[in-house]
């Protein structure tokens, strides 16, 4: 995203409890219980939750016996809705099973090892971070785990599971300086509320402050003109499926890159790898990473297309936004030659056919160097700038800004 002069650029993030996220949760625990003992299982599970109820539903082909209702259970358990004082709990809610079989129409083109669906699936990386994340979107994510991290601990035992981040970065001439605006909304009991009732003491704000932003973002971020809201509103007593109902991808843009790349539109949790809108990201993502580790571009976007019941892709597009180093038709050249971008090349490429998935579920599916996310590897990077370097000439363009690497 390349921009002269002065610009500010927001992102978003939720944590675990938001009802969006119970639903991509639930849907995922239900597809890692399944390929635990099922790899080949076709799985595409959506959750809906609301007031008292939880509802899974979608299409399943597998030779397992599935409790549905005791994965949900043990979900919305480990997420922290496990008392009545968050107006949601485990053992309280209702759970309806409306799981079917994959339509056979759909099935015989998959087991030929063409796609699932049909759809376009984005991928980028860019050199903000040392995750080669866009920076707004990765200061979003690190607080919403911390505000996790800091009522699981009990550092702040009044926090519930439910709440929100987001976090405006201004940038001059593409190059990110400082943290302008941090709103963050944390679910709570009422023992914070001052006097009035109506909102949390200036106790509690200082508290969250320092416990959950200034660790995260410092002073290299921060100063004194940044703008801190926290909750907003006043209080956020009722939250979580009590406050609003919740459904599986409804947070694709937190799942990815803030809003700062573009999105497809297919949603991720609860499908299994044979659906390319989930496993062709991850593809995408692991190619621009990679295009971007190697040195070739500062800056990578990476689109791939596909077609049911087809397994080559339909179509590859590479746009290093003027920052690259090599022509982008030979680079996606050389990115064809590197890359197995058939379902089955993809699954295999980054060991998909695992119970990996319920820890994407939460906090976003890039930018993680943690077990499991593959896709999140730079191994191709060597081979990557081997390839380029026999015809290595520029393509017109400049060379890119520099980004400085921004820890959080």
């Amino acid at each position: 995203m390349q921009k002269s002069g002065r610009h500010y650029f927001t992102s978003e993030s939720v944590t675990e409890g938001h009802p969006d996220k119970v639903c991509d949760n639930i849907s995922d625990a239900v597809l890692d219980t399944v390929l635990k003992d099922d790899p080949t299982a076709r799985v595409a599970c959506e959750t809906f939750i609301g007031r008292g109820l939880v509802m899974v539903g979608g299409e399943i082909t597998t030779k397992l016996t599935l409790d549905v209702d005791k994965i949900a259970r043990d979900t919305i358990k480990d997420i922290g809705y496990d008392h009545p004082r968050y107006g949601f709990s485990h053992d309280l809610c209702g759970v309806q099973n409306s799981i079917g079989r994959q339509s056979p129409d759909i099935a015989q083109g998959v087991d030929t090892g063409g796609a699932g669906d049909q759809g376009m699936m984005f991928g980028y990386a860019n050199r903000e971070t040392p995750e080669l994340m866009p920076l707004p979107i990765t200061l979003a994510h690190k607080l919403t785990r911390r505000l996790a991290e800091v009522r699981k601990k009990n550092v702040l035992p009044y926090l519930g599971p439910d709440g929100k981040s987001q976090v405006t970065v201004e940038y001059l001439d593409g190059r990110p300086l400082r943290v302008d605006t941090v709103v963050l909304s944390s679910q709570h009991t009422e023992e914070i509320l001052d006097r009035t009732g109506d909102k949390i003491t200036e106790k509690s704000r200082k508290e969250i402050t320092d416990a959950v932003i200034r660790p995260i973002l410092g002073k290299r971020l921060m100063d004194n003109k940044t703008r801190i809201f926290i909750n907003p509103t006043g209080k956020f007593v009722v939250g979580g499926p009590a406050s609003d109902c919740g459904l599986t991808g409804r947070k694709i843009i937190v799942d990815t890159y803030g809003g700062w790349a573009p999105h497809g539109g297919g949603a991720f949790s609860g499908k299994d790898p044979t659906k390319v809108d989930r496993s062709a990201c991850y593809m995408a993502r692991y190619i621009a990473k990679n295009v971007v580790a190697a040195g070739l571009a500062e800056e990578c976007t990476v689109q791939l297309a596909y077609a049911i019941g087809v397994a080559e892709p339909v179509g590859l597009y590479i746009d290093t936004h003027g920052t690259g180093r090599v022509d982008e038709n030979r680079l996606s050249t050389i990115v064809r030659r590197h890359f197995k971008l058939t379902p089955k090349g993809i699954i295999e490429s980054l060991k998909l056919r695992r119970p990996i998935f319920r820890r994407t579920a939460s906090y976003g599916h890039f930018g993680r160097n943690e077990p499991g996310f593959e896709w999140e590897k730079t191994d191709k990077a060597a081979a990557l700038k081997s390839a380029a370097a026999p015809g290595h000439r520029s393509n017109g363009t400049t060379h890119g800004r520099k980004h400085a690497a921004l820890a959080a």
